[in-house]
């Protein structure tokens, strides 16, 4: 047996059967020579670049669909579908009612059909399709991809608030609207009907900007969709119940009810919306804020409620 070393610049055939040992350079050399680039068809993108903007408003049209089930499974439409039901059945019955009766007003006033018939309703919706928007974006680990594309960390919030507070004006708007028209075709008065249409489309604006902000930034919180229902809906529907205890404790149960009964509504979100819609629209009876300071510190509050849920969610998706 021959112990030479192998000249790696020889082009000779090496014996496989060969126990010499050889330089791993000199046989990878071939191959290396032998490599080709083939072309598969790769091109650069060359068509219009849509932007910041587009995508932005992409993400918002997405949301909105989402919100509602669109473009998911059936069983994803269940629940918004019912809840949007929910809240219009009751208005058609109340046009129905008065058209048969021939009433001269309707049975209930626009604000206040939100905040007794629709109330509960609408905390239903808030609290299922919030976390819809936010919740499965971070459980399944998409949000980067977004902030992929020109879009900001700011868009993305700005575009899925948008979504949540048009999804909720939809929801709460659509059975308002049907009871003006149906008012007007029942040949009632249409001027304090259109003003009291109004003071009902500022209270759903406020309704939907409180429970969305409220709703996103504790969806904003978890991956898990369960625990972001039962979180939102403890705060939205928890805060009512001790707000109402607090002021029976104080007094709200009696026909006059005392002041420091009315400010203990300051700890429920909702009830924050309603009073201070009572008091502005002059519906408010007992049912208002605690004078014109009471009103005052109702609306800091809510500023606070909204502006204060965007910074967060801001700063939320800044770690993201």
């Amino acid at each position: 047996m021959t112990t030479e070393p192998v000249n790696p610049a020889s082009t000779e055939p090496v014996n496989p059967a060969s126990t010499e040992p050889v330089n791993p350079a000199a046989s990878a050399r071939p191959a290396a020579r032998d490599g080709v680039i083939h072309d598969i068809g790769y091109r650069g993108y060359q068509g219009r670049r849509l932007g910041r903007g587009y995508a932005t408003r992409a993400l918002f049209v997405q949301g909105l669909r989402a919100a509602f089930g669109l473009g998911r499974s059936a069983k994803s439409k269940v629940l918004p579908m019912l809840m949007l039901a929910a809240m219009v059945l009751p208005a058609t019955m109340v046009v129905g009612i008065a058209i048969a009766t021939k009433a001269t007003h309707l049975a209930t006033d626009y604000p206040r059909y939100l905040s007794g018939v629709g109330l509960i309703f609408a905390e239903i919706f808030t609290a299922a399709q919030a976390p819809v928007l936010l919740s499965r974006d971070l459980r399944f680990a998409t949000v980067p991809l977004y902030f992929s594309r020109p879009i900001t960390r700011a868009d993305y919030v700005r575009a899925r608030s948008g979504a949540m507070v048009c999804a909720l004006l939809i929801v709460t708007v659509l059975p308002l609207l049907l009871l003006y028209v149906g008012a007007l075709l029942a040949g009632m008065d249409p001027v304090p009907n259109t003003e009291h249409f109004g003071f009902g489309l500022l209270a759903a604006l406020l309704y939907s900007l409180v429970f969305s902000a409220i709703g996103l930034v504790i969806a904003a919180a978890t991956p898990r969709r369960g625990f972001g229902v039962a979180a939102i809906m403890g705060v939205l529907a928890v805060s009512a119940i001790v707000a109402e205890i607090v002021s029976g404790l104080n007094g709200g149960l009696h026909a006059d009810p005392t002041d420091s009964a009315k400010w203990a509504f300051l700890l429920s979100p909702a009830s924050l919306v309603s009073r201070l819609v009572n008091q502005l629209c002059g519906l408010g009876g007992d049912g208002g804020t605690p004078g014109g300071l009471g009103a005052v510190v109702f609306a800091i509050e809510l500023l606070v409620i909204v502006v204060g849920a965007q910074l967060l969610l801001m700063r939320r998706y800044r770690k993201i």
